[in-house]
């Protein structure tokens, strides 16, 4: 299991920019795939962004895609979501989230297979 802890979420203008951030715990973090998912009110848990374990391929969902980048540092434990032009429908919470499988480098956008998941952090961007 890792241990995840989000931060960086707040309230922004549409436009604006965010960066969260999700600090790991854990011996295996390094060799799982990282993902962002978010969830909006009365609306299902959505993905947003995935990382391999090597770092070298990222995923997108289509409707950050160009707007959101993923990054991890091996050596800090983290994973970051910077997310830039920021727009009401972004709205939701942001859950940090560790792939089940170990040196996976086509990391999947499935939350059912992510078992270790944070507790999130909440992104508010204003019209």
């Amino acid at each position: 299991q890792v241990q995840l802890v989000e931060s960086g979420g707040g309230l922004v203008q549409a436009g604006g920019s965010l960066r969260l951030s999700c600090a790991a715990s854990g011996r295996t973090f390094s060799n799982r795939a990282m993902g962002w998912f978010r969830q909006a009110p009365g609306k299902e848990r959505a993905f947003v962004a995935v990382i391999s374990w090597s770092g070298d391929t990222t995923y997108y969902a289509d409707s950050v895609k160009g707007r959101f980048t993923i990054s991890r540092d091996k050596a800090k434990n983290t994973v970051d979501l910077q997310m830039n032009s920021l727009k009401p429908e972004d709205t939701a919470r942001y859950y940090c989230a560790a792939e089940r499988y170990l040196y996976n480098n086509y990391p999947s956008r499935a939350k059912s297979d992510f078992d270790s998941w944070g507790q999130g952090t909440q992104v508010t961007v204003s019209s």
